[in-house]
């Protein structure tokens, strides 16, 4: 029975992302402990859902883009219609996918966290949400001082 208990304690949050076979937005599900239950903290799955789907299109379509650029410069050269340098295809291509970078963090910061979608863009939910992100990380810094 102690060690039942002590385990039960002991225990840490596990999170599990996957597909739904009917969406293509991830489903989450966390495990914890009781202790933990009392303290609802989190991103809720109609955010993570919303985070996901802007994730997939701002970080998407560059990488897809800067993989072109190889593919689309093999076969200019290829066929001889235009002399590409190496350098401008790597640039290129480089420049692509640190865009893709870009609308990583853009895709996070600008999903909504309202129950309601917010607008297509969402450029006015970055302020709150780095807000949030920073309430987050002071919280996180008091629990490990303490």
């Amino acid at each position: 029975m102690k060690g039942e208990k002590k385990n039960k304690e002991n225990q840490t949050t596990e999170l599990k992302i996957g597909f739904s076979s009917n969406k293509l937005a991830p489903k989450i599900a966390s495990k914890k402990s009781k202790k933990s239950t009392s303290n609802k903290s989190g991103i809720p799955s109609y955010v993570a859902n919303r985070m996901a789907r802007r994730i997939a299109f701002t970080t998407g379509i560059p990488t897809i883009s800067g993989m072109g650029v190889f593919i689309g410069s093999y076969y200019l050269i290829s066929k001889g219609i235009a002399e590409i340098s190496p350098t401008l295809t790597l640039v290129s291509s480089a420049l692509c996918f640190f865009v893709g970078l870009l609308g990583l963090s853009y895709g996070i910061l600008s999903a909504s966290w309202d129950f309601n979608p917010g607008s297509f863009l969402g450029f006015e939910n970055i302020k709150p949400n780095i807000n949030r992100m920073k309430d987050a990380f002071k919280t996180s810094q008091k629990d490990i001082a303490s």
